[in-house]
């Protein structure tokens, strides 16, 4: 029998009333203190209704930060707002988990504690930008290179974040391992240029994902872990000269600590799905677990995504930001709403654009 993409599916230890999935989308919506304020809350019990809600990613540590207005889990205060959005989505019937990242080089010194310069695999400055208020979008800072010592503590960070992360009432956590992102820098040889055992080799470049996804799975169980990867996306000035390789081995890597499911981008993230040849199949069939796929899929995609057991869930990223009811304008081949023209994807105050999406009748 071809699997729905409509029927329920088990993740871990939870069932899921369908095979949808809300990408992790930044809104840059969080309140002072980089806290999860109330229109936070509606916007995701909004959402409800697909089967896995993956939350915007949110930050480890005050280091991690590299964006206005993201949220954090490393405080008292972010862990609270979180339980409020957890508490208001299982009231709906729904499951969610969060995305965890640390920016790396992917930050300015005036998001850095004390305005220290970012930290990264190296200190290779990104073409890249970051919105600084009052400033307008800014070059992003030149990094420095992490010394090897440190690197354990930032392993640490994502440990205790995602012990935060249950506390805070989430269903699990998505480790970002994606567009060029600290773990994600220290994959690709564009951006990791070390020689000590973090850097070289494939084995050595893939060490401080491996490190991070033992150390969180040994903390809440793999069946509440996942990750994200974006193999040959170029956003965030990534580059690496043999994605395939690497990629195969990080998931062979992976496989043998068996997370509960492994997100996939496909192509270039929010464009060609083409962009760079990449064998996704060869990927897939390392892993045991649940394949979650993403980047420019249709209804249409979708479903025969899941029926030819391409993918067992697919994520939507701005067709969820704009339907909040997706799956059910999907099972009855309802018009989907456009984004507002009038409204920032980022940022922004009030409901608008946010909150205020229409559901149908």
């Amino acid at each position: 029998m071809t699997a729905s993409l409509y029927q329920p599916v088990r993740l871990g230890d939870i069932t899921l009333s369908n095979r949808m999935a809300m990408a992790p989308l930044t809104r840059n919506r969080a309140e002072e203190g980089n806290v999860p304020g109330p229109m936070t809350v509606e916007y995701y019990a909004q959402r409800a209704s697909v089967g896995l809600i993956i939350a915007e990613a949110t930050q480890v540590s005050a280091q991690a930060q590299g964006y206005v207005a993201t949220p954090g889990v490393h405080t008292p205060e972010q862990i609270a707002g979180w339980r409020k959005v957890t508490d208001a989505v299982h009231a709906q019937g729904g499951k969610i988990f969060v995305q965890l990242w640390h920016t790396g080089r992917m930050s300015h010194t005036a998001f850095q504690p004390g305005e220290k310069a970012p930290v990264a695999p190296s200190a290779i400055r990104a073409k890249a930008k970051t919105f600084i208020p009052g400033a307008g979008y800014v070059d992003t800072s030149e990094p420095r290179a992490l010394e090897t010592a440190e690197i354990a503590g930032i392993v640490d960070d994502f440990r205790t974040a995602a012990r935060h992360a249950i506390d805070a009432g989430f269903d699990g956590i998505e480790i970002h391992g994606a567009h060029g992102y600290l773990l994600d820098a220290f994959l690709r040889d564009g951006s990791n240029q070390r020689t000590d055992a973090y850097g070289g080799s494939i084995e050595n470049r893939a060490r401080f994902l491996v490190e991070v996804m033992a150390a969180v799975i040994g903390e809440i169980g793999a069946s509440k872990v996942g990750i994200r990867i974006s193999p040959v996306s170029p956003v965030n000035d990534s580059s690496e000269s043999h994605p395939q390789p690497l990629f195969e081995h990080v998931v062979r890597e992976l496989e043998k600590l068996h997370p509960v499911y492994i997100h996939v981008v496909e192509g270039a993230t929010g464009g060609p799905r083409d962009n760079a040849p990449f064998d996704y199949a060869a990927l897939r069939k390392l892993y045991s677990g649940v394949w979650i796929v993403n980047n420019g899929y249709t209804k249409e995609m979708a479903e025969q995504a899941v029926a030819s057991g391409h993918a067992d869930l697919v994520s939507f990223g701005r067709a969820m930001i704009t339907n909040p009811d997706l799956v059910r304008r999907f099972q009855e081949n309802a018009p989907l709403n456009e984004l507002f023209a009038d409204a920032p994807l980022y940022g922004g105050q009030g409901p608008h654009g946010y909150t205020d999406y229409p559901t149908l009748g």
